[in-house]
């Protein structure tokens, strides 16, 4: 199991480029699925995760080059559906979960389908039902084996149809879209996701040949085409590491520039940020963070204390609240940090309140962080990474912290974010990647 060893309390300085967005990622590679043609992927992030798909995807046969840095071509002529009833692809499939959104495209090309119970971080409950339901309301019928763990589908004449969906699942959504583009008939889509991930998933579509309307809405409607073509796409930025630079800058006390964001496509997230007391100037597409000694948490119109919440687009993303609440433990002021969407994303606070951080967990969903001021600085010390976003946090803690931290488990990281020790060592940090 690999570790980092930090050395913190040095403050950075320098240009930093974020990967492209790992979420938006996943969705993009299984629909080069829905088409037999060629498909360039630019900016694909070098991650655990999507490299694993792009295996997963070799393994049915799909034809990949890697044609540049961060480039791809993928081709989808020859797929083996075959490929579903090895003990490979269950391994495979098992241990990522986005994988779960190659039904769509395997169900709307070839009519049926596999799929083991898909793994992921141990964030707590992530029910499947949105995709499912979706994909029934379409005509797919599940039946599941729970000898083997294994959900068999049959979508042999899918239909379009109204439906509403019991949540705003962004990787739900997806599976229902690219199933539907190639349903008979119109499929409209209520209470759809429309995150960024989404938006760029239905653009692509469309360039495709797919007839989705109301796109950047909840309100999909989709007129089913007989066949897709071949096209290009460039993945947005990733905002998850955007969020986490700029609280990484403020925390540290440093002068970044996050080079290339697509400001345009980031919601709330700068404001959120901004509310924690975080400067930042946007130049061009670029985000400045000058280095502040200190930065002080706004309260509420009637001064009561500020609530950072959770919430489905064009709210704040759950991936980006361990990051608010590491950057709140050195603020001035105080923050209830509620997560809403998972039971366990707060469970590594224990590690914070051993480095010195004041925070009380109220519940498995919310904590009040007292914020030191950075009067008291955290101290380094040895921690486990529980999931990608909550290693990130701490991986952040412990750069501000003094003293040497070590962070094991850091396959987690590696998981969601590209070369993190390489790049941070570049604006100044001192992170030791040992075995």
């Amino acid at each position: 199991m690999a570790s980092f060893e930090i050395i913190g309390g040095k403050r950075l300085k320098g240009d930093i480029y974020p990967q492209g967005a790992k979420n938006e990622a996943l969705q993009i590679l299984c629909a080069v699925l829905l088409t037999p043609e060629p498909v360039t992927i630019h900016n694909v992030p070098d991650i655990i995760d999507v490299n694993k798909l792009i295996e997963l995807l070799k393994d049915f046969g799909v034809k990949i080059d890697k044609t540049g840095e961060s480039t791809y071509l993928f081709e989808a002529q020859n797929v083996n559906i075959d490929f579903l009833e090895t003990d490979t692809f269950k391994k495979k499939a098992a241990a990522l979960r986005g994988s779960i959104m190659i039904l769509g495209p395997l169900l709307a090309r070839f009519g049926k389908a596999k799929m083991p119970k898909p793994g992921g971080d141990k964030i707590g409950r992530r029910r499947l039902d949105t995709h499912f339901l979706g994909l029934e309301q379409l005509g797919a019928k599940f039946s599941y084996d729970s000898g083997d763990s294994f959900y068999q589908i049959d979508a042999s004449n899918l239909k379009g149809c109204y439906m509403l969906l019991d949540e705003a699942s962004v990787t739900g959504t997806a599976n229902v879209v690219m199933a539907a583009v190639l349903a008979k008939g119109k499929t409209t889509i209520y209470n759809a996701a429309c995150e960024p991930y989404l938006q760029q998933l239905c653009s692509m579509l469309n360039r495709m040949g797919a007839k989705i309307s109301g796109i950047g809405s909840n309100l999909l409607t989709i007129e089913g085409v007989d066949s897709l073509g071949g096209t290009t796409h460039t993945i947005l930025p990733d905002m998850i590491e955007i969020g986490s630079f700029i609280g990484m800058a403020g925390m540290t006390s440093s002068e970044v520039t996050i080079k290339n964001c697509r400001i345009d496509m980031l919601g709330i997230i700068p404001t959120i940020f901004r509310r924690l007391g975080i400067k930042m100037e946007f130049r061009g597409d670029d985000i400045y963070i000058p280095s502040q000694d200190s930065y002080e948490i706004e309260t509420f119109i009637d001064g009561s204390i500020l609530t950072i919440s959770d919430a489905i687009w064009p709210g704040f993303t759950p991936d980006l609240m361990s990051i608010a609440l590491v950057v709140a433990t050195q603020a001035k002021g105080s923050a209830l940090i509620h997560q809403k969407m998972f039971e366990s994303r707060l469970f590594f606070v224990d590690k914070l309140i051993d480095m010195g951080a004041q925070i009380i967990l109220c519940d498995p969903h919310r904590a009040t962080v007292i914020g030191l001021n950075k009067q008291i600085p955290l101290r380094g010390i040895q921690m486990t990474s529980p999931d990608i976003r909550a290693g990130v946090a701490l991986l952040i803690a412990a750069l501000s912290a003094n003293g040497k931290s070590t962070i094991h488990n850091i396959e987690q990281i590696d998981r969601g974010y590209q070369n993190i020790d390489t790049r941070l060592n570049a604006l100044g940090a001192d992170i030791r990647r040992i075995s």
